[in-house]
Order: C-alpha cells, then sequence, then structure tokens
C-alpha cells in the first residue's frame, strides 16, 4: 500500500466541505458537524460513522470510544480509508471528490466500521466485534465478517446486498458491484471462502462460493456463479462461470469495464 499524507487528505476533505456550504446553505448543519467542527481525520470518519449505526441497543459514547480506540491504535486504518475513498473517487464517475462517498455511499461507510470491527477482532473483542457486524448489516445491508481480511483501494460500488465469510480474502485494488456473495458451500468449518487477488472486477450480482481464488486482473461477470479457481487475467461467466477469453485489461478493477468480449 502506497503511503497517503493524511494531513494533506485531511486539508482536502475541510477544503471541499467549505465549498459545498458555500453553494449549499442547507448541508451547512451536516458539514459542520461531520467535517468543519472536527480536529481530524479520525474524529470525522467516528462522528459520521457512529452516529449512523447507533440505534436503542448500541450506546453512542460507547461506539465513539471504539472507533477512536481503534484509529488511535492501529493508524494504518486510516491509511486504508483514505486508499478506499481516493479509489471511490478514481472509478466511480458519479463521485466527484473524496469528501462525497464519506457523506454518502454506503458502501465506503460499511468497509470503515468493518475496519473497526476487524481490528476489535484481531485484537480478541469477538463479542463486541460480532456485535458491530450486525450493526453494520442492519445499517447499510451489507454483512462482512470481522475476520475476514480486506486490503486497500476497494470499490464497494453500490454495496446492498454485499456478504464476505469469515475466512473471505480480498486483496488490494478490488473493485466490487452490488449483491455480490464470497461465500461458503456447506456447513465445514476452516478455510471455506474466497480468496479474491488484486486488480479483480466482481460484477452485479456475482457468487463466488468455496476455497477458490480469483486470479489477478480477472474479471466475473454480473450474475456469475463460480465455483471453481479463475485463472489470473481471465474473464469468467454463467451460471456455472466459465472462461469467456482474456480480460481487456490488465487491472480490470481499475477500469470498471464490464464487457467481457
Amino acid at each position: 500500500m502506497k503511503a497517503i499524507d493524511l494531513d494533506a487528505h485531511w486539508s482536502e476533505i475541510e477544503l471541499r466541505a467549505k465549498e459545498i456550504v458555500a453553494r449549499e446553505p442547507a448541508l451547512a448543519t451536516l458539514l459542520k458537524q461531520t467535517v468543519l467542527d472536527r480536529d481530524s481525520f479520525a474524529e470525522c470518519l467516528t462522528h459520521r460513522l457512529t452516529r449512523k449505526l447507533v440505534n436503542h441497543a448500541a450506546s453512542i459514547d460507547a461506539l465513539h470510544a471504539t472507533f477512536m480506540d481503534a484509529f488511535s491504535q492501529r493508524p494504518t486504518i486510516l491509511q486504508q480509508v483514505a486508499c478506499d475513498m481516493i479509489a471511490v473517487n478514481d472509478r466511480d464517475p458519479a463521485c466527484p471528490d473524496v469528501l462525497t462517498p464519506l457523506l454518502y455511499f454506503k458502501g465506503l461507510q460499511s468497509l470503515v466500521c468493518y475496519r473497526v470491527g476487524h481490528y476489535l477482532w484481531s485484537e480478541g473483542r469477538t463479542e463486541l466485534a460480532l456485535y458491530l457486524q450486525s450493526l453494520i448489516s442492519e445499517t447499510f445491508s451489507v454483512d462482512i465478517h470481522p475476520a475476514a481480511r480486506i486490503g486497500c483501494g476497494i470499490l464497494l460500488d453500490h454495496a446492498t446486498g454485499f456478504v464476505a465469510g469469515e475466512t473471505a480474502v480480498i486483496e488490494n485494488d478490488v473493485s466490487i458491484l452490488h449483491a455480490v456473495t464470497l461465500g461458503g458451500t456447506g456447513k465445514d468449518r476452516g478455510d471455506r471462502h474466497p480468496k479474491v487477488r488484486s486488480g479483480v472486477l466482481l460484477g452485479a450480482g456475482a457468487k463466488i462460493l468455496g476455497n477458490v481464488k480469483i486470479g489477478e486482473g480477472a474479471k466475473v461477470g454480473a450474475g456469475s456463479v463460480v465455483l471453481k479457481d479463475v485463472p489470473p487475467h481471465t474473464s469468467v461467466a454463467g451460471v456455472p462461470a466459465q472462461i469467456i477469453g482474456k480480460a481487456s485489461e490488465t487491472s480490470p478493477a481499475l477500469g470498471m469495464c464490464h464487457d467481457l468480449n
């Protein structure tokens, strides 16, 4: 992961917030509470996301403290989040700047919350991690087990219905459309979920089941069901998925072209 200058990233977020307030005063309260009244990138993330997650069974103070502790104890999370924000801005034509996904895109928001849950899981705080997972699922319709391992530079586009199981792995620079499942095939325990290598593009509604590998730079067509390994830099589609040919780009995740020919 290339290091990101978080001070510069935070300054850009603040600048975008000021510009939006000047153009659209109706959003002044949201932008002040989320960005302009915050002292840091970590505090901005914490304020925005804990207030989306909180419900009658969750303490806002406890969630706030949990998020701030995660960002403080594992600052690489902030690097990962900044990398994700830049990825969304680069790859999603509906995204005008790095601030917009933090404010409005539940794909980015759910990934930030997952990263806090993954930190808790790795620290042995599994009960709280699973509770956070349930809040993420209820709030964003995204269900990522906190033990799953996800790299940075991830675009989770639209995000509704995305599922990743306990032993799933997603490497850096992957783009995933809505309703994708990285699931198991039965009740067997152990390493049972997909491994998605860097540069992969997963089309909407793709179901990848079992401990299969999606090779670097591969492309999976929308609605496909993948039950076996996909070689690097190939395109697959169908139920069950079959190889269509070579992927049109070295890193389909970056180009976001879903043409399989």
